[in-house]
């Protein structure tokens, strides 16, 4: 049966100038994918580890469905929490068959070795490798062991099932098809998840609810599509995916959500405030979708530039624009090659242009 996850103010300290966890409060519904986003030292390990009980928490409390597990009088160990690790490098036992390594997750639920050996290998076969449960982890792929790992996680029929970046010792091919994967086996087990992770586009495909984190403190919790419509601040539109961030003017004040017209060099840009702002300087937050490339000399030219780099994708060429303020704007996507060093202008579509306000340097 799926947990619930209750995070309330979680602190971590491991000293008194490394504050990790600065108060981090997260609530997740039994059922939930949620996943931590962040860079390397936001902090998502350490909040992962403190609800796996590897970690002490210092201040705050971690309820697990209707237990207290972690506060400040109260550490339950990790193998009395009722869930489950997939980890990054795979943690399996060398010495143990795939089969082996699955049944080994029953061995307290289930006294019958016949019954486990039997589960481990329903399991294994729903990962798809009912035909290699006498393989060794030395004798599978990556992939292979990472699906061993997923299975060996969800058969013990832990309510709460934790992923400390599983695909990402993956090449980006396999990486695609196993978090397809996950999240099917996931969902379909109706597990609450938590996933960290630093990579958007991972983050943005398998969530019910993203929670961004910058240095140990929580800066945004919402579903995915909030996040990337409306980041609350510019660390976390960076952090989700810019082509620029452009110092640009605002004449009038705008509430927060309000539709705005900012001016960019001798051009006025249609864009959305994402908190109250006053005149003044601004910042101008563009994501690759809304950036489009024309003629320096079209109607509607925002901006104007060189071509510093284009680069073949598949569904088109990935263009650079180094514009004369000396800002760059990359991931505009055109079907056309364009040439290295070629003047080009840009176009700055409404949907995807974010003002914030400007930080004093």
């Amino acid at each position: 049966m799926a947990e619930s996850l209750l995070i309330e103010r979680v602190t971590k300290r491991y000293s008194a100038d490394a504050l990790a966890l600065d108060a981090v409060t997260i609530e997740a519904a039994a059922g939930t994918f949620l996943v931590l986003l962040g860079p390397s030292g936001s902090g998502k390990t350490t909040l992962l580890r403190s609800v796996a009980g590897i970690e002490r928490i210092s201040d705050g409390r971690i309820t697990i469905g209707d237990r207290v597990v972690a506060d400040g009088r109260t550490h339950v160990l990790p193998e009395r929490r009722r869930l489950a690790m997939v980890f990054q490098d795979y943690a399996l036992w060398p010495h143990l068959s795939a089969l082996e390594n699955v049944s080994f997750a029953l061995r307290r639920h289930l006294p019958s070795a016949s019954r486990r050996r039997e589960q481990a290998r329903e399991m294994l076969d729903r990962v798809g490798l009912g035909h290699m449960t006498h393989r060794y982890p030395s004798e599978l792929s990556g992939g292979e062991q990472q699906r061993v790992a997923l299975a060996r996680a969800l058969v013990g029929g832990a309510g709460l099932v934790l992923c400390d970046e599983p695909l990402s010792n993956l090449d980006a091919d396999l990486r695609e098809r196993m978090r397809v994967e996950v999240a099917s086996l996931v969902r379909e087990s109706g597990v609450t998840t938590v996933y960290i992770t630093h990579d958007q586009a991972e983050a943005f495909a398998l969530a019910d609810r993203i929670g961004v984190l910058e240095r140990g403190r929580l800066i945004q919790l919402d579903r995915p599509e909030e996040i990337y419509a409306h980041p609350a601040t510019p660390f976390v539109a960076r952090f989700t995916g810019l082509a620029a961030e452009l110092e640009v003017t605002l004449r009038v004040p705008a509430g927060a959500g309000q539709p705005v017209e900012v001016e960019l060099g001798g051009s006025r840009v249609a864009a959305e405030a994402m908190e109250p702002l006053e005149p003044g300087r601004a910042l101008l937050a563009v994501r690759p979708a809304a950036a489009s490339l024309c003629a320096p000399d079209a109607p509607g030219c925002h901006a104007r530039g060189t071509v510093a780099d284009v680069a073949f994708r598949g569904r088109g060429y990935e263009v650079a624009v180094d514009l004369a303020s000396g800002e760059r704007v990359s991931g505009v996507v055109t079907p056309v090659r364009v040439g290295r060093s070629e003047a080009a202008g840009l176009r700055f579509g409404p949907g995807g242009c974010l003002v914030f306000g400007l930080l004093p340097s």
